[in-house]
């Protein structure tokens, strides 16, 4: 939950009056996330969120009127760009606001703080300011769970921290720590005492980590070490099998001393300052420990990174009660942060691969779709990864599964703020795919969710090579009931004149090239839709079938025999009335009669920039 920073009426009721508005400030004083809350206000007007993001493959430019749809909620989210990028996002602003007004949506922009703005556009710019950094720390604690008069008391840490004036991340990062003090602390202690853990935890331990290594020179003390980082707060038996593993994996020789002589894991614990709380959780006596032991074995030990891969691979997929789905996504999220704040992304990406080969445990899946989840959140990776999974869908040669989690992180984490890249993805995922359809449902469920992504798709197949694998495709996505469906607007689908262009060029190469049992049943659709449907949609699903058999030169008079004959076909099963089925069939036979006797039944779709509604 926001605290409202300086400014945020403002911008409230300048979105609300003309559906845009340009936030600026300074960096740190919440102002993307202030533009996330102002869309957020506005998701009962129906469309989709969309982060615009111009120049990365899959996205539309700016002046492109197919960007927005009716209802939208668009973020331009520039307050990192340079001077080029923001030049040229400046000069499709003026367009962009006007497709964005003119279909009832909504733009926040948060441009660079202090860049330059055209006078037009100076009249959306709103100042943000930062809000009370103790408001900000107060509110966290209460959304974390901190009791009330706790926090609400005077703390000189608290006044010590917040003397500078620190990025909302940052306080957002020391709420959560107070919060992780107060699970641990001892019984007794208070407010005072976890922000004074929670500053402690701020501090550099890296000689004091670098000290505790050089003591423990024995393999079983470091691989416990490396364990209690990576899973913290996993319970014992966890922990002991994993460090046991971890050992196989670096080859390391098992004991030969019998079992009763062994060092119990209490005082192995022990001897890395870590214990086991009531319920069996292990974790380390210092707050935040564990990160500052994985920063110093992934830094100064990097052959290790390989076998820590191999590693968490076995972790995830232990038969142990306690391996819960939290303690897998969190393992793999700590050994993705550590490629991602080392900027190897490169080395996560072949890691989510490894993972995904083969014959991969559904558990193996499952962490090779979080880790590339984790990379696709991290702001500084995220560009790279979207890049990286272009590429992927579109040129990679997959082994094993791995396209199945592709098509998982694209259908259930791309999709979610950029659709649009999520759908390019899926297109080329689908066109590749053998012997499953999980791709291609996907990019169907996508294209279900938006009108605007439905023409997407079917303007990028009409462009396409219209091979075997775009005619499939299409004949999947294009049911003509939400063509014809116009709730929430002005006009159904398939009375945009680029729709019916890019309908007539798929269903003109299905009928050329595809026998006739592959696409009968979904002209068959069609027909009984038009039985269905009212004027004037059922007489343009009748239209645009026989526009695309008149295209079939070599083969017209087969052609429109089995659209007929499939019309004859689809009457036993159309809803309503026998009648209205055959009427169906009647007026088909005429356009039929026009077309072979060279009388077009409509004109062509008109060539010049349709206005979408």
């Amino acid at each position: 939950m926001l605290v409202a920073p300086t400014g945020m009426g403002e911008a409230r009721a300048l979105l609300a009056a003309t559906g845009s508005v340009i936030l600026d400030g300074t960096p740190g004083s919440g102002r993307t996330s202030a533009a996330r809350v102002l869309l957020r206000e506005h998701r009962h007007d129906g469309g989709v969120f969309h982060e615009l993001l111009p120049g990365e493959e899959g996205e539309l430019s700016l002046h492109d009127p197919a960007l927005v749809e009716r209802g939208d909620q668009l973020l331009l989210d520039l307050s990192a760009a340079d001077d080029r990028r923001w030049s040229a996002a400046r000069a499709d602003l003026p367009a962009l606001r006007k497709t964005v007004h003119e279909r009832h949506a909504h733009l926040v922009v948060v441009m660079p703080h202090d860049g330059a703005l055209e006078p037009d556009l100076q009249y959306y710019r709103v100042k943000i300011g930062r809000p009370s950094g103790l408001d900000v720390l107060r509110r966290h604690l209460r959304m974390l769970g901190v009791p009330y008069e706790q926090y609400v008391q005077p703390d000189v840490t608290v006044t010590e921290f917040l003397l500078e004036e620190r990025p909302m991340r940052e306080i957002a990062d020391f709420a959560d720590l107070v919060r992780r003090a107060r699970e641990t602390a001892l019984a007794g202690e208070g407010f005072a005492e976890w922000c004074a853990a929670a500053r402690k935890a701020r501090n550099d331990r890296r000689k004091e980590v670098a000290a505790l290594v050089a003591r423990l020179g024995e393999a079983p003390q470091r691989a416990l070490l490396i364990v209690v980082s990576m899973l913290h707060g996993a319970h014992a038996d966890v922990i002991h099998r994993a460090a046991q593993l971890l050992l196989r994996t670096v080859a390391f020789p098992s004991e030969e001393m019998p079992l009763l002589q062994h060092k119990d894991l209490a005082e192995r614990l022990s001897e890395i300052s870590a214990d086991t709380g009531p319920g069996g959780q292990v974790r380390f006596i210092e707050l935040d420990y564990d990160s500052a032991v994985r920063a110093h074995f992934w830094d100064h030990m990097p052959d290790l990174r390989p076998h820590l891969g191999a590693w968490a691979a076995g972790v995830v997929e232990l038969n142990d009660p306690h391996v819960l789905p939290a303690v897998r996504d969190g393992l793999v999220a700590r050994v993705a942060g550590e490629y991602l704040r080392t900027g190897r992304g490169d080395g996560l990406a072949s890691l989510a691969e490894r993972w995904s080969s083969g014959a991969a445990s559904r558990a193996r899946l499952e962490a090779a779709v979080y880790a590339l989840t984790c990379a696709l959140e991290d702001p500084a990776h995220a560009r790279d990864f979207r890049e990286r999974l272009y590429h992927w869908c579109a040129h990679r040669s997959l082994r094993g599964e791995f396209a199945q989690v592709l098509v998982r992180v694209c259908a259930d984490v791309l999709a979610a703020s950029h659709p649009d890249q999520a759908l390019l993805r899926l297109y080329y995922l689908a066109r590749r795919e053998r012997g499953t359809a999980r791709a291609l449902q996907a990019l169907c469920d996508l294209a279900a969710s938006s009108r605007r992504l439905r023409r997407r798709l079917l303007d990028r197949l009409a462009r396409s090579d219209l091979s075997p694998p775009d005619l499939r495709i299409f004949l999947r996505a294009c049911d003509p009931v939400p063509l014809t469906d116009f709730s929430g607007t002005t006009r159904a689908l398939v009375e945009e004149n680029g729709v019916q262009r890019s309908l007539i060029t798929c269903w003109h190469a299905v009928l050329a090239e595809l026998p006739q049992a592959s696409w009968q049943p979904h002209a068959q659709h069609w027909f009984r839709r038009a039985a269905h449907d009212t004027e004037p949609r059922s007489e343009l699903l009748l239209d645009l079938l026989v526009s695309a058999a008149e295209q079939c030169e070599e083969r017209r008079g087969e052609v429109f025999a089995a659209l007929y004959a499939s019309a004859r076909d689809a009457e036993r099963t159309a809803p309503g009335s026998l009648a209205r089925s055959m009427e169906i069939t009647e007026r088909l036979m005429r356009k039929i009669s026009a077309a072979q006797g060279l009388k077009p039944t409509i004109p062509p779709p008109a060539s010049d920039e349709e206005t979408q509604r």
